[in-house]
């Protein structure tokens, strides 16, 4: 079943790249951008990982905390942060519960190959836990804009 805007946020919690535990309901009371993306440190990743990082402020002042969630390892992450110096906590979701939880665990298909894998998807969250807007398939050039414009709404 596909998460739309006005269903409740699946509560979670995952180590993030410095091994601590993070809950998505301690975030309740603010603004959550969490977006699902593929696989730290490959090109579209990280394009968009720097932009988030580039547009900090923008973030900050819609009252926005973003976290970004992929299937790799905690010590992949703390590489990925410590590489692009990127200061958002990003999660290890190594059993992809969450992202099935959120419909973006999905087949994907590359050189002919198909594999499991995150869906590069957006969710906007609100104050009170619920899904205010849901971007599906961004590409990374565009995904700032398109988050900042959902959460100007």
């Amino acid at each position: 079943m596909a998460l739309e805007p006005g269903d409740p946020a699946p509560d979670f919690t995952l180590a993030d790249q410095h091994g601590d535990n993070v809950t998505l309901s301690d975030f309740r009371g603010t603004n959550v951008v969490l977006y699902f993306y593929p696989k730290a440190d490959t090109p579209g990743c990280t394009a968009q990982a720097c932009s988030v990082r580039d547009h900090r402020d923008e973030y900050a002042d819609a009252h926005a905390t973003v976290i970004g969630v992929s299937p790799d390892q905690v010590n992949k992450i703390a590489k990925f942060d410590d590489k692009y110096d990127l200061r958002f906590p990003l999660l290890a979701d190594v059993e992809h519960k969450v992202a099935e939880a959120y419909g973006v665990w999905a087949e994907k298909s590359m050189y002919g190959r198909k594999y499991m894998g995150n869906e590069r998807s957006t969710f906007v969250i609100d104050p009170d836990g619920k899904v205010k807007a849901v971007l599906r398939k961004v590409k990374p050039a565009e995904h700032d804009e398109l988050v900042l414009n959902a959460l100007a709404e």
